[in-house]
């Protein structure tokens, strides 16, 4: 989606951070197993989040194995994969085949074309492995473009409430006796997501003069409601029963999102000096 979901490197230890980007890589490479080539330039840290407390969950067996990248020539590469490495690959997809197509819609952006019509057998397979949660997106889409356009007034969690639904369904692998919590735990993740990118997007909205939740907010007030959403989202992984990876995971919530809101709160006051 957006990358805002990845990990604090500085307090993360040594095999965690391995583990990682293992999975990072081992989400690559299902993509280009699954989807073909052109699927690798989707590539996304919030899915490889999404592959990593799944599997830290389920506990399904996962496969580790050592290849050469054309990315990365010199060394061997060590990838992590699961059956879940798989389902984030597909929400990959998913997630930004409609991305293309809004932006083929809205300013007849010719790469997105290119790239749907690229990927489009790859994507209309997988919409028939997962109806559920492709219709939550393409009902996202579809609300989300008719909220910006005429956005309630008094209301900035309209838009960001459509996310969290989303998120909330992609995050629901199965229905089971954990659904409710990650739907929960998607929920506000999702939210925190499209928060952080109205954050992002604030000063070229106000320049433009689109619409975006924190055109009158505070900056304290920002971080305040970004606090609120990765707190809930904190205490729905804490009440789920995971051991392998929980630190990993922890260094994510906890720490990594932080490390993107510093970054996008500097390049903010850069670019306002």
């Amino acid at each position: 989606m957006f990358g805002y979901i990845t990990t604090n490197r500085m307090e993360l230890k040594v095999k965690d951070d391995l583990t990682y980007q293992a999975y990072y890589c081992g989400l690559c490479q299902r993509l280009k197993k699954n989807h073909g080539q052109h699927a690798r330039l989707v590539l996304s840290y919030d899915m490889t989040f999404v592959a990593i407390l799944l599997n830290a969950l389920y506990e399904e067996e996962e496969t580790i194995s050592e290849i050469r990248c054309p990315f990365h020539p010199l060394q061997k590469k060590k990838v992590i994969t699961s059956p879940f490495s798989d389902y984030a690959s597909d929400m990959n997809l998913l997630l930004a085949y409609h991305n293309w197509e809004d932006d083929w819609l809205d300013d007849k952006n010719i790469k997105s074309k290119t790239a749907m019509q690229i990927l489009k057998k790859a994507y209309q397979k997988t919409v028939k492995k997962y109806p559920r949660q492709h219709q939550s997106i393409v009902d996202y889409m579809k609300n989300l473009s008719e909220c910006e356009r005429h956005p309630a007034k008094d209301n900035m969690d309209e838009a960001a409430n459509l996310t969290g639904v989303m998120f909330g369904e992609i995050l629901v692998y199965r229905e089971d006796e954990w659904s409710d919590t990650l739907r929960r735990l998607g929920f506000y993740l999702g939210k925190f997501i499209y928060f952080m990118d109205a954050y992002d997007d604030l000063l070229e909205d106000k320049e433009n003069g689109a619409y975006n939740p924190f055109l009158f907010v505070s900056e304290e007030l920002i971080e305040e409601i970004l606090k609120m959403m990765m707190a809930e989202v904190s205490n729905c992984f804490e009440y789920l029963p995971i051991i392998e990876h929980a630190e990993l995971l922890r260094n994510i919530i906890y720490a990594g999102v932080w490390v993107k809101y510093c970054q996008v709160k500097e390049k903010r006051h850069s670019k306002e000096e």
